[in-house]
Formats: structure tokens, sequence, C-alpha cells
């Protein structure tokens, strides 16, 4: 009997050992992709390009225009249908940009904001 719960001891250790590798392999995994599409958006910023030429570069990469935003209740709708739980940031940010647009870049997608002009100001990733 001794003998079976020395095992069973070591089975739960185990388990639990492996249940929280799993965990953090999958937690490592979530920051690292976030992180890399922010740095890639930012890098897309600095260069400041115009909606067209940005809608342009996704699609060559196979992240599709999902929607335009340009008055206040489109904004809202697509805050409120894509925005989980970056729903205030989203809000916030739109409110003082001309336009929005939504993109899907595989399991991610990116609110792109751009002033009167046309030009990139801001951005937020979400994840899908």
């Amino acid at each position: 009997m001794r003998r079976f719960w020395i095992l069973a001891g070591a089975l739960a250790a185990t388990l639990g050992a492996l249940a929280l590798a799993f965990w953090l392999g999958s937690a490592s995994f979530d920051a690292r992709r976030f992180s890399q599409h922010r740095q890639r958006l930012a890098k897309v910023m600095r260069e400041r390009p115009s909606a067209d030429r940005l809608t342009r570069g996704l699609e060559a990469e196979g992240s599709p225009l999902l929607q335009v935003a340009a008055t206040a209740e489109d904004k809202e709708r697509a805050a409120l249908s894509r925005g989980r739980d970056r729903l205030a940031e989203i809000r916030e940010k739109a409110a003082r940009y001309a336009e929005l647009r939504v993109y899907q870049a595989g399991d991610m997608l990116y609110f792109v904001y751009f002033d009167e002009d046309g030009v990139m100001r801001d951005f937020t990733c979400v994840s899908r």
C-alpha cells in the first residue's frame, strides 16, 4: 500500500510540473506574439504610410482589410464587434482620428488610425 501512495504522489507531481510547463510556454508564446505584432506596426508607423499604401502592403502579405470606419457610429460598431478586451483603448484612439481601419493579420486584428490627410498615426493590436 505504501508503494501505491509513493507512485501516486510521483505521478501527481509529474503531472503538476507538466501542466506548469505548458502554461508557462503558452504565456510566453502570447507575450512574444503580441510583441512582434506591436514592433511590426511601430516600424511601419515611423514611415508614415498612407491608408492606401498600408492596405496594399498588408494585403500583399495576406492581411486583408476587414472594415473602414470614418463616422463615429461606424467606429463604435467596429470597436464593439471586434475590440474585445481593448475596447476602451480603441474608442479613445478612434475619437482622436479621422479614420479607423481594421485588418486581420493571422490570429491578430490590427486597428489602425489615420488622420484627416490619410496618414497612419496610431494602432492597437487585438488577439482573436
